[in-house]
């Protein structure tokens, strides 16, 4: 993505954490069943910067790689998707963490079930393990972090090292107005076995857009009800809770809420789609769009990566988006989105209102339109 100067376009938006090489099955089952497993690469954060930028937000993502392969893979996908890598330091010592991703469906013994897949992580002592506070003194990295409007986190990243709980620690402290700062929970309980999972907390409260999963909050805070947990996090201006219904809410300080039910999805692989709806979601929250449109913008983003065998997933064109999101709620429950594409009367509305229909704009300037000048929260 370039600017009218030809050069590199601002990032608007900047991802930090770890992604990791990611090898995918030839087949349903469990390993000793697979073949072939494919290279690939995935990790929240990098996912996150990678859908910002299909989605047409210029995006950044922060992080450390080793000096193998697996970390010139990483970089070079990323950049190939229209994410901004220069501030990815290559650490010449620790390697790049590999995970390796089991998939259902095969009707074997010891098999998932259709549908449902697992992630196997090999990244203790990886490279992005050694991120640090040192990070804010980097040339390149701080000019991302002090010109971008959106600083995007999740809970994956303190649980690898304290010196990465420090980094969170000290980017959640540095607060400057016009910056929002979005933190999705994430919730990994295996990274947290040998650590301290109160630390979280403090963490998910210092930030301006919380986003987390009914069902991770339960297990990780007892309680998955959207009102108990806007009690228990008071200070984020907005909180994100997606349950198991399919039903997304978005509460704000004041007690309003607005819930908006997830497309039908034809689901070809669910991993990433907790991603790639925070990166609707703030694409939304960056274009100014209102609440119902912010949420209707991450389920379609959503559903693109359910439908996509690997973490990254083609998103729909503007004109498709704007129609889906200024349909009315009988168009959108009747809205059905498969492999092959979106079947929908209000893209049949579209089409017969011929091709003078607005579209979505890719990008907007400035900061979010919602922002609190005065407490750097929306």
């Amino acid at each position: 993505m370039a600017d009218q100067d030809g050069g590199a376009a601002a990032a608007r938006a900047v991802c930090l954490g770890e992604s990791m090489a990611a090898l995918l099955p030839d087949r349903p089952g469990p390993f000793e069943a697979v073949g072939v497993f494919r290279p690939s690469v995935g990790g929240a954060e990098s996912n996150v910067a990678a859908a910002l930028a299909g989605l047409g937000v210029p995006a950044a993502w922060i992080s450390r790689v080793g000096a193998d392969g697996f970390g010139r893979r990483l970089t070079g996908d990323l950049a190939a998707a229209g994410v901004d890598v220069s501030a990815v330091a290559v650490d010449p010592d620790r390697p790049t963490g590999v995970y390796l991703k089991e998939t259902g469906g095969s009707a074997l013994p010891h098999d998932l079930g259709a549908g449902r897949s697992r992630l196997h992580y090999y990244r203790s002592g990886s490279a992005a393990s050694a991120l640090s506070p040192a990070l804010l003194a980097d040339p390149a990295a701080a000019a991302l972090l002090e010109r971008a409007p959106l600083l995007h986190l999740t809970g994956i990243t303190p649980a690898l090292s304290d010196d990465c709980l420090a980094l969170v620690r000290a980017l959640l402290a540095a607060r400057r107005p016009g910056r929002l700062v979005s933190f999705d929970l994430n919730w990994r309980p295996a990274l947290w076995r040998r650590r301290d999972p109160s630390v979280l907390p403090p963490l998910l409260d210092a930030a301006d857009v919380l986003l987390l999963g009914a069902d991770e909050a339960e297990d990780a805070f007892g309680t998955g009800d959207p009102q108990a947990i806007r009690k228990r996090f008071p200070a984020p201006a907005t909180v994100v809770v997606k349950d198991s219904g399919h039903l997304v809410t978005a509460l704000d300080r004041r007690g309003g809420s607005v819930t908006e039910p997830a497309l039908r999805v034809e689901v070809v692989e669910p991993t990433g789609a907790g991603d790639a709806f925070a990166a609707g979601y703030l694409a939304g929250t960056l274009r100014g769009l209102d609440q119902r449109s912010r949420l209707r913008l991450g389920h379609l983003a959503a559903a693109g990566a359910l439908t996509a065998h690997t973490d990254h997933a083609a998103l729909p064109d503007a004109r498709t988006v704007a129609a889906l999101l200024a349909a009315d709620e009988r168009d959108w429950a009747a809205t059905l989105v498969t492999a092959d594409g979106i079947d929908s009367p209000a893209l049949a509305r579209r089409t017969a209102a011929g091709p003078d229909s607005p579209a979505l704009p890719l990008r907007t300037a400035g900061a979010p339109d919602t922002l609190d000048r005065s407490s750097g929260h929306p």
